[in-house]
Formats: structure tokens, sequence, C-alpha cells
């Protein structure tokens, strides 16, 4: 699912530089990523998404070598193959959490909005206890909340690839347990592969495989 050869990435104006020089992440294979803050977890999976392109080496992902790919190609290609869930949420606050969660398909003509996509989107959101709050506004709900409508957004188009950013960083224990359990049973029912970076070692250990920056580097 995942390849990264000789990966080396820096921000402008900044000391950090991030280098890979080789990893491999299996199709369905489900691998937590844990570090320090400042390591390099998210841009890792910016990386993994095309969302950002290294300055050395190459990243393919889903058969695709989305380091190569033009800005536009990338944007249809994460539409199409990756849910992300970011961990700041990017959620639109002038729009319902409903419309939220169906926003992937509002975004492109890639992905085609029925009824069957309606229904899904309810469906989620009640195993996260947010159908009572589908017509509401996002920016009145907490923000365990808002992190809930991100993975239902992130899982609604059965992508082939799940990348979640701190996925559980704003949630109770109740509901942290329940939203892992939903990351880990969508990604293995529509075979997809998941990709999340955590502090919590409780969810870790929940992974088929960890990930340390510390030994990437």
């Amino acid at each position: 699912m995942i390849r990264v050869q000789g990966l080396e990435f820096r921000y402008q104006r900044s000391d950090f530089v991030l280098r890979v020089a080789e990893l491999e992440i299996a199709d369905h294979e489900r691998v937590a990523i844990v570090g320090p803050s400042g390591s390099g977890k998210t841009t890792l999976l910016n990386l993994f998404a095309g969302i950002s392109t290294p300055d050395r080496g190459t990243v393919q992902t889903a058969a695709e070598r989305v380091s190569s790919m033009p800005d536009s190609a990338r944007r249809r290609f994460r539409v199409q193959q990756v849910g992300l869930v970011f961990q700041e949420f990017e959620l639109l606050d002038y729009l319902s959490v409903f419309d939220n969660i169906l926003l992937p398909y509002f975004l492109s003509s890639a992905l085609r909005l029925d009824d069957a996509v309606r229904t899904r989107a309810r469906s989620l959101a009640t195993d996260v206890e947010i159908a009572d709050k589908l017509a509401r506004n996002v920016a009145k709900l907490s923000q365990g909340e808002r992190q809930r409508v991100a993975l239902c957004r992130a899982l609604l188009p059965r992508p082939r690839l799940v990348l979640a950013d701190e996925p559980t960083g704003n949630l109770d224990p109740s509901n942290k347990h329940r939203v892992v359990d939903l990351l880990l049973e969508n990604a293995q029912a529509a075979g997809a592969t998941l990709v999340a970076v955590t502090h919590d070692a409780e969810v870790a250990e929940r992974f088929d495989r960890v990930l340390d920056m510390a030994a990437l580097q």
C-alpha cells in the first residue's frame, strides 16, 4: 500500500528535516505511528497522502507515485483513495454536521452522491453517537463531537487507505474506545489499510504494528 524510499523533507525557514531511508506498509495492515511532538508524524501522513511532496526520494501510495504527481492529480487521488482524519478536523463551520460528513462528495465529481451514501452517512453518525446532531452547525459542537464528524467524513467513501492524525486526542475514554473500534472495524470491512498517529499507548497496542519515528530516521 505504501512504499517510501530515500525520503527527505524540509520546511522552508525551519531547521526541521524528516528523513526516511525506507518504509513499507502492506495492504490491509493497521499501523500506529508514535513519537514525541515535532518528530514528523503528521508530516509523514501528509507525504503519504500527497498533501506534501518530498524534496528528495519517492512516496508510492496505492500503486501511485504520489510524490511525482501534479497538484490536481494528487487532489483527485486523495478524494478517490484516501480517508483523512485531520488533527485539527478541517470542518467547515458554516455547514451542518450532515453536510460536513458528505463534503467529499460535494468537492469532487469523482464521487457520486446518492441515497445509499446518505444512508451510510447516517449509519456512521449513529455508530459514534452524533446522529441527533446531523442538522446542527458544527461550530456549536464540542471538540470531541467535531472529531467524530471528521471520522465519519473520512470513512464515508470507503477509502483504500485511512490516515488518522490523533483520532482519539479529544475524546473521553468511552468515546475513545468507540472511535478506535469504528476505525478498525471499517478498515477491516473495506479491506483498507489504516495508519494512525497517536500518543496513546493503549490505542497503539490495538494495531498490527507500531512504528516509532525515532527508529525511522
